[in-house]
């Protein structure tokens, strides 16, 4: 509705309303003027080109009497929570030789925007990804404290692999 209100047609339209309104002040039209003031409304709405476009270019023509198409609008990630994983992702500190974890990150994403949400895949972004990824984090913050218990990273790692095995089905 806003972007009707907006747009170049209503705005013309309003235009001329109200030079019909002008026009019964200056004593034309007599008892005929809200008539009139709705026929010039409505002969500048129709009058008007540019489809429905609203102002600032959001459809339609623009509103500049032009011949472009509609403006379709940029399509979104079709799988949002995917794309939060991935950013959140991002941010976790690697171990000191990240090659083979970020491999298998890469490989295990790509495979779940290959699929898409579904039954098989949705526990894995949804749960079992991200709490793989909080173990590791904490592992980390504990490495200092207990040296030589295991590298937080191969465990990782190997929780990645599990979960890319068990999306090959």
């Amino acid at each position: 509705m806003l972007g009707y209100l907006e747009s170049t047609r209503n705005l013309v339209g309003c235009a001329a309303g109200a030079g019909g309104l002008g026009l019964h002040l200056a004593g034309l039209g007599g008892a005929w003027w809200p008539g009139i003031v709705a026929a010039l409304y409505g002969a500048g709405v129709l009058l008007w080109p540019g489809g429905q476009g609203g102002a600032g270019g959001r459809g339609g023509t623009g509103g500049r009497g032009g011949t472009g198409g509609p403006v379709l609008p940029q399509p979104g990630p079709v799988w949002p929570e995917l794309e939060e994983l991935r950013v959140y992702l991002r941010g976790v500190p690697r171990p000191p030789d990240p090659a083979k974890l970020d491999a298998l990150l890469e490989g295990l994403l790509g495979r779940l925007a290959e699929l898409g949400p579904g039954p098989a895949t949705e526990p894995v972004v949804g749960r079992r990804l991200p709490v793989a990824v909080d173990g590791y984090l904490r592992a980390l913050t504990w490495e200092r404290w207990r040296p030589g218990a295991g590298d937080p990273g191969a465990d990782l790692a190997h929780e990645v692999e599990l979960m890319a095995a068990g999306l090959t089905v």
